[in-house]
């Protein structure tokens, strides 16, 4: 279907999605006085196919639905990166706990009860859209500045959105899960066990988790949590060229110097870096002198310590 001709720039598209033209048309009026855009859709088909044409900035959605129910609508729109951003309030007469974990199982933001209030309808919506509107120009930011970032939901390993370059990422350590919309398992494991800490040592260094892949390693670091409760990842690339050119801008030592440095911070005796650098132990630790001398340092302790703060600076 083609793109809608819709002025976005001056009100917030609502879909409502509901079989029973009565609530369509209560809805439908409260919010279109309350200043929205309003597309309706009468069933699952029509709400995928809605969705995907408009990309509106919130749904409203039926849980209970003849042929496609809204939890399958919902885990569509998530499955699917065009939609999988958009907040998901579901409608529902079924306030049992199965149901509620449900809706938020199949990706809502959100539910409320039937029959809808339309005050608390218009005061839910409002929030979530508030909500979404910071994610999305925190989101612009960080694509606009390259950074890799993605935003995780524990509770179902959802990956809800991420910038291109963690996308990249993820992709290349992780190709087996790089087309799955769910956190590869040892990067989930990491959030609840480093969640599980935070809980039961308030206070406590949260450990960043490495995955190494050849000569380059991937670290996830834990940042903050959103209002809708997803936890945002920052994700770091590192690998042994790199380092090694940052310990030359560092300080003022010759590439080999800098090559010796490197391994000596990885914790490599002299006969371990000859090996690698294809020198004997003598040369490397002839190099060692010139360092600790450049570095104003006694021993390889405390030239590994200096040399491991400029990089993690």
């Amino acid at each position: 279907m083609p793109p809608l001709d819709l002025d976005r720039s001056r009100t917030d598209l609502v879909l409502i999605v509901d079989d029973v033209p009565e609530n369509l048309s209560v809805l439908h009026d409260a919010l279109d006085e309350a200043g929205f855009t309003v597309l309706v859709a009468i069933n699952g088909d029509s709400a995928l196919a809605r969705a995907r044409q408009s990309l509106p900035d919130i749904i409203l959605l039926d849980a209970l639905m003849p042929g496609m129910d809204g939890f399958e609508v919902a885990r569509r729109l998530k499955a699917d990166f065009s939609t999988r951003h958009i907040p998901i309030i579901f409608m529902t007469g079924l306030t049992e706990t199965e149901h509620v974990v449900a809706a938020f199982n199949a990706g809502g933001s959100d539910y409320v009860s039937k029959p809808v209030r339309t005050g608390e309808v218009i005061a839910r919506i409002s929030s979530h859209l508030a909500s979404a509107r910071q994610m999305k120009q925190a989101r612009s930011a960080l694509d606009a500045f390259g950074q890799a970032t993605l935003a995780v939901r524990p509770e179902s390993g959802r990956v809800t959105w991420q910038t291109p370059l963690a996308r990249r990422l993820l992709a290349d350590y992780f190709p087996a899960e790089s087309a799955a919309e769910l956190a590869p398992p040892p990067l989930l494991q990491w959030i609840i066990r480093t969640l599980d800490q935070a809980r039961r040592e308030p206070g406590s260094p949260l450990l960043p988790l490495n995955i190494a892949h050849e000569s380059r390693r991937l670290i996830f670091t834990l940042h903050d949590q959103t209002a809708d409760g997803e936890w945002l990842i920052v994700l770091r690339e590192e690998n042994d060229a790199a380092q090694i050119e940052a310990l030359l801008a560092a300080f003022t030592l010759t590439r080999k110097e800098a090559e010796v440095l490197y391994w000596v911070c990885k914790g490599k005796t002299s006969p371990d870096i000859g090996e690698i650098l294809g020198s004997s132990p003598r040369t490397v630790n002839k190099h060692l002198e010139h360092i600790y001398e450049k570095l104003g340092v006694e021993n390889r302790t405390a030239a590994a310590k200096l040399a491991l703060e400029k990089l993690r600076g």
